[in-house]
Order: C-alpha cells, then sequence, then structure tokens
C-alpha cells in the first residue's frame, strides 16, 4: 500500500500541486486536452472520499510579466466542476493564489469542496524557488501532496521548496507522482533482461544522457527518428539531406564504442523511407540508411528496419520508448513508429513491462489506439527524461528526504 492510500484526509485541508498546464484553443480559451486534468482527478476524488478539502495550485503557459488572462486558469473551472461532477460539492475559484481572496476562500472551505487557486507563474517567484513565496503557499493547507510529475525536475517553490514546511507525515506524493515514481524505478532499477530502450527524436544532443545512462542497463538500444542519421554519417554513411548534428559525429562514434564495450547491442535503421521533400505531398521511396541519394531525405525507418526493430522488442522483458521513429504526423512517415507501437503492444501482452514517456512518443501510442496496451504512460516528458537520465529531480527529493 502507498503512504498516499492509507492516509486518511478526513478533516483535513490538502494542498495539492497539480499539473493543470493543458493547452487551450487561442481563439475561445476551451481547453483542447485534458489529458492532464484527467491523470489527477484520482487523488483529488480520494481526499474528498476521505471527507477532505482540496486546494489545487498549478501554473499555465509562461506569462512574461504577471497577470494575463490568456494565462489564467479561471478557464479551467468549468471543465474541473464537469469532469468532478457530485464528487465535489463545490469548484470555488480564488483570483490570487496568496492573496487575501485565497486566505478568505480556504479558510470558508467545507469538507467536499475544492479551490482552485490563480496560476503561480503569474509571480516570479515561483520560477525562483522563493521560499518567502512557498511559506505563503504553505499556509493555505494542513498536509502537502505533490502529483505534478511534470514539473518535478522543477526546483519552484510550489514544486520543491514548499515541501520544508510541513512535517514528514503531513507530506505525500499523489497517487499519479507515485505511479510515475514506481514505473520509473521499476525500469531504472527492477529491470527484467532483456531490457530495450526504444529511443527517437531529432537530435542525439538531447538524447545523449539518456543513452549514456541506459548503457548501464540495457541490453539493447534501438535507435530511430532523425537522431539516427548522425549516427549513419560518424560511421560513414552517405545520408544525402537527412537531418544531421555534424557536431557530434565523433559523439556517436564514442557511444558505439562504449556500446561494444559494454556489450550493449545498438540497432540502428537497416533501410528508411526517404523524401524529395519535408512535406506530407512528397515523393518517397525505400533506400538503405547508409546510401540515401543527394537531394533525399530519410523521414521514417524502413520496412527492413521496421521488422528487425520489431523481433527485439518482442524478445524484450523490459521495454522504454522515447521518441517516435519517424515524421509520424504525416501519413507516409507513420509506418515505422507503428510497427514499433505494434511491437510494444505484443510484448506487454505476453507479458513484458512497458513504460512509453516523452511527448511525442506518448502521442504516437495514443493516435494509433494503444493507450492501454502498454503498461504505463508517463505524463511527464521533460522529468521522464532528466530521471532516466540518472539526475535528482527536486519534486521527488522534496518528499523522499
Amino acid at each position: 500500500m502507498s503512504k498516499f492510500s492509507e492516509h486518511s484526509f478526513q478533516g483535513e485541508t490538502a494542498l495539492i500541486r497539480v499539473d493543470f498546464n493543458v493547452p487551450l484553443d487561442k481563439a475561445t480559451l476551451a481547453i483542447t486536452d485534458d489529458t492532464r486534468i484527467k491523470a489527477a482527478l484520482p487523488t483529488i476524488k480520494k481526499i474528498l472520499a476521505d471527507g477532505g478539502k482540496v486546494i489545487l495550485m498549478s501554473h499555465l503557459g509562461r506569462p512574461k510579466e504577471g497577470p494575463e488572462d490568456k494565462y489564467s486558469l479561471k478557464h479551467i473551472v468549468p471543465h474541473l466542476t464537469e469532469l468532478l461532477g457530485s464528487d465535489a460539492k463545490k469548484v470555488f475559484f480564488a483570483n490570487d493564489c496568496i492573496g487575501e481572496q485565497a486566505y478568505m476562500t480556504a479558510g470558508m472551505l467545507h469538507a467536499g469542496e475544492v479551490l482552485l487557486l490563480e496560476n503561480l507563474r503569474f509571480y516570479k517567484e515561483e520560477e525562483k524557488g522563493d521560499k518567502a513565496f512557498a511559506e505563503k503557499l504553505s499556509k493555505l493547507g494542513d498536509v502537502y501532496v505533490n502529483d505534478a510529475f511534470g514539473t518535478a525536475h522543477r526546483a519552484h517553490a510550489s514544486t520543491a521548496i514548499i515541501a520544508d514546511y510541513f512535517a514528514d507525515d503531513k507530506k505525500f506524493f499523489g497517487l499519479l507522482m507515485e505511479g510515475e515514481v514506481n514505473a520509473a524505478e521499476k525500469v531504472l532499477h527492477e529491470a527484467q533482461a532483456p531490457f530495450t530502450a526504444i529511443i527517437g527524436g531529432a537530435k542525439v544532443s538531447d538524447k545523449i544522457l539518456i543513452i549514456e545512462n541506459l548503457l548501464e542497463r540495457a541490453t539493447d538500444i534501438i535507435i530511430g527518428g532523425g537522431m539516427a542519421y548522425t549516427f549513419m554519417k560518424a560511421r560513414g554513411g552517405k545520408i544525402g539531406n537527412s537531418l544531421c548534428e555534424d557536431d557530434r559525429l565523433q559523439m556517436a562514434l564514442e557511444l558505439l564504442e562504449k556500446a561494444k564495450a559494454k556489450n550493449v547491442s545498438i540497432h540502428l535503421p537497416e533501410d528508411s523511407v526517404i523524401a524529395d521533400k519535408f512535406a506530407a505531398d512528397a515523393n518517397t521511396q525505400t533506400s538503405p540508411s547508409d546510401a540515401i541519394p543527394d537531394g533525399w531525405m530519410g523521414l521514417d525507418i524502413g520496412p527492413k528496419a521496421a521488422g528487425i526493430f520489431a523481433e527485439v522488442i518482442r524478445k524484450s522483458n523490459t521495454i522504454l520508448w522515447n521518441g517516435p521513429m519517424g515524421v509520424f504526423e504525416m501519413e507516409k512517415f507513420q509506418a515505422g513508429t507503428k510497427a514499433i507501437a505494434d511491437a510494444v503492444a505484443e510484448s506487454t501482452e505476453k507479458g513484458a513491462f512497458s513504460l512509453v514517456g516523452g511527448g511525442d512518443s506518448v502521442s504516437a501510442v495514443n493516435q494509433f489506439g494503444y493507450n492501454d496496451k502498454v503498461s504505463y504512460i508517463s505524463t511527464g516528458g521533460g522529468a521522464m527524461l532528466e530521471y532516466f537520465e540518472g539526475k535528482v529531480l527536486p519534486g521527488i527529493a522534496a518528499i523522499k528526504k
């Protein structure tokens, strides 16, 4: 059982850091994707069901100079009210997060009621990790619950510093945060071999640290997406106009050498679907990934690569997937990513543990309808990346210490 689940919040005011940084339609300011709000509901509902009061705090967007209407969390209230339904007696909104109205409304809350505070980032002190600001926030609740994995890698006032103002038995991970931490720990520290990491995306430079850390743990690393062509060129291949970080060629070679020394198999795509331009209506053909003609670029892994990668995935007991295999947003270049999703789902069904994280991989899994066919989907792109790079996440350390 978890510390959070075992605790009864009856009669307590729980101050919960949620991640309601959701995309809003520019014209209507309506929510276009409520995944993050839905992810926080089990934690909120458990506290309400116990007979507790809930105060929610979050950021939204990147406001530059104080309050801006388009970044106000008031736009979230109608949908949050609808999602909570009969679980919440009422949802209130405070036009500030530390002002008089916030304290007054918090003081008048009854059991089963929810208060959503205004955007934390309307104060510069939030991102600076200001102690005085964190202390003011802490006075709103009896207990602190961090359920915002997406911001766990930031040492902000509401995600890390605030925990110092609560005793050990008064600060918790929420259910979402617990799930994220447990899934990540399972892959990083309890992985059953064969352990395959599937790393995609555009740039090697974005993924160097995660690859280096995984060389200590994985048995196989599959590399796809634009970053694969830096490795191809480093090995002397011809990559046409494909994406390449010329300043990282030496590093790519060193990673391949390190993998060899550690007996980790790195799998690069043998073939690619290539295009004569970066466009949905481009002319396409298949080519060996190290012999792409001038004027053409690789935009997806080819059928041969997809088959080899799928075979590796099917034999795995632990799978980490971060980053797509190609430009899957365009139909002509989504077969590779779909083949990977198929294989991950198939392997999971046979008993493998699969963790998918990083915005694009999550989008792909959702797009292809596999969200319930993998073991765990992480909600925190940057946070998950840093966790797998071996970094200490301030939002996690603040509760664990």
